[in-house]
């Protein structure tokens, strides 16, 4: 399922990361306020792990891929009575197969770039990824009649929606990342003409680490040594309104969160 040619450059964003990752967000921000390099940061604080609504730029749109199931491209999940939930981790419908892997909760905040970063209420999100050997469901061998690791969700009063999941595989030429769409309402969310903003979000490096050195994520040590956000097709114009914010373990689980920034 390769949707570029690997390489292994790592590019400035990686290396202010690792920096990031030994000294600290706030150091390295120290260092970089002499030379003009703050805007490269995106949203977020690895001090403190919790988005800051108030620090937002516009989420770039990106391509839905060749698996998104909302009508565009095969089938429509999103028509299928059960999409909208929480808990994204089981098929349903004609199946209940829980994809496997390690606990993941993703949770996304939208807010309005052009009102101050204000929380964007009632608005739909529909979240997909790949299970944890790289397929996705309803196109993957073996998995068309499954539907599992899509989901809808309505955005709260603080613009929040929370998604309890796997954490997804790194395949043959992407890095690894999780889709999702945006829809002004709930009751727009059933297919894909009606949809505001298409991106996707990036998994930092060290927790990818991490994960694919469990069992159940052998394949993906290897695919993802052969590429970095540098040369993603998708991450390689600029990922730091995408790279999420990560906290938790293997044991516990791992906590997902992003600001995402759209037109309200």
């Amino acid at each position: 399922m390769s949707d570029e040619d690997p390489s292994h450059h790592q590019g400035l964003q990686q290396d202010l990361r690792v920096l990031m990752a030994r000294a600290g967000r706030r150091q390295v921000l120290r260092w970089m306020a002499g030379a003009s390099l703050i805007p490269l940061l995106g949203c977020g604080d690895d001090d403190d792990p919790t988005p800051d609504p108030s620090d937002c730029s516009r989420i770039p749109e990106e391509t839905a891929g060749p698996y998104p199931a909302d009508g565009s491209n095969g089938p429509n999940v999103l028509q299928q009575s059960g999409i909208v939930r929480s808990d994204i981790r089981a098929s349903f419908g004609n199946t209940r197969t829980v994809a496997e892997g390690v606990l993941t909760t993703v949770t996304l905040t939208l807010v309005d770039i052009n009102d101050a970063c204000a929380p964007l209420a009632g608005r739909a999100v529909y979240l997909w990824h790949c299970d944890n050997s790289g397929e996705y469901s309803l196109y993957g061998t073996g998995i068309t009649n499954e539907n599992y690791l899509r989901g809808v969700q309505e955005t709260n009063s603080q613009g929040q929606v929370t998604f309890t999941s796997i954490f997804p595989a790194c395949y043959s030429g992407r890095w690894p990342h999780i889709h999702f769409e945006v829809y002004p309402d709930l009751a727009s969310a059933t297919s894909s003409a009606n949809k505001r903003v298409t991106s996707q979000l990036a998994l930092p490096e060290a927790t990818c680490d991490e994960v694919y050195a469990t069992a159940g994520y052998s394949q993906s040590v290897a695919n993802f040594q052969r590429v970095s956000l540098a040369t993603d097709n998708v991450f390689s114009d600029g990922s730091s309104t995408q790279v999420a914010t990560v906290t938790g373990n293997l044991t516990d689980g791992y906590v997902i969160t992003l600001v995402v920034g759209v037109a309200g």
